[in-house]
């Protein structure tokens, strides 16, 4: 077993019909670029009735046809986040919990040890994120629960050097399910990046469930100057 395997990220997410919500961090093979992704799915009426809509220090998500919106509160949130030193990137509003906390100069860790899983049993969805730092380091966490009951919260969190060509891949499930859904289990998965964004945003946006995506958002950021470049697509136009 090669422990150091990176894996294809286009094979992981054309091979998985559903896994949940994403978050991709890493650096581009020519240490140029951190790269950042993240995409949501869903498979009720009310978790596709969505869109990424751009805000001043990143993205939020709406209501694509307002009149079908049923219950707002796990899937309306700012999923990206940008600070003086760092870029957030989450599943849902703990994003805000994660920028309220660093701007009094505490940590990921100690804003994430006030949160846990999503209230949605029984698949107690977890909250994944991840702070990407201006030399391209990261870290990622994942919060989920404990048993089947949801009677408790297992935290994890990762921290990563910028090394090129490296990716971490997280997401919040396995696959699909039916009842439940089976919680993302191990590590963040090592993937191979790309040096263009336009052809990573395409291999992604490719490669997730036709029938189950939703919107995806992706961002370069030059490591030497600090500017970025980002997109975003919406399933939902």
């Amino acid at each position: 077993m090669n422990v150091y395997e990176t894996l294809d990220l286009a094979t992981l997410l054309k091979e998985n019909t559903y896994p949940g919500r994403g978050i991709v961090v890493g650096v581009t093979p020519n240490g140029k670029y951190s790269a950042v992704a993240y995409f949501i799915m869903g498979r009720s009426v009310n978790s596709r009735n969505r869109v990424f809509v751009e805000e001043a220090d990143g993205i939020r998500t709406e209501a694509f046809d307002p009149s079908l919106m049923k219950d707002p509160h796990l899937i309306i949130y700012h999923p990206v986040r940008e600070l003086e030193n760092a870029l957030i990137v989450t599943n849902g509003d703990q994003t805000d919990t994660i920028r309220d906390f660093m701007v009094e100069g505490k940590s990921m860790e100690e804003a994430l040890r006030t949160r846990q899983f999503e209230d949605d049993g029984p698949n107690w969805t977890p909250r994944i994120s991840a702070v990407v730092a201006k030399d391209g380091s990261y870290k990622m966490n994942i919060l989920k629960s404990a048993d089947a009951e949801g009677s408790a919260c297992a935290r994890y969190t990762w921290e990563y050097p910028a090394l090129r060509g490296m990716g971490h891949f997280l997401h919040t499930y396995v696959c699909d399910g039916n009842p439940v859904i089976p919680t993302f289990q191990g590590e963040p998965e090592r993937v191979s990046l790309m040096d263009n964004m336009e052809d990573f945003t395409q291999m992604l946006w490719e490669n997730l469930n036709e029938n189950n995506k939703i919107s995806l958002f992706v961002r370069y950021t030059d490591l030497e100057t600090g500017e970025y470049t980002q997109t975003i697509l919406n399933k939902n136009q």
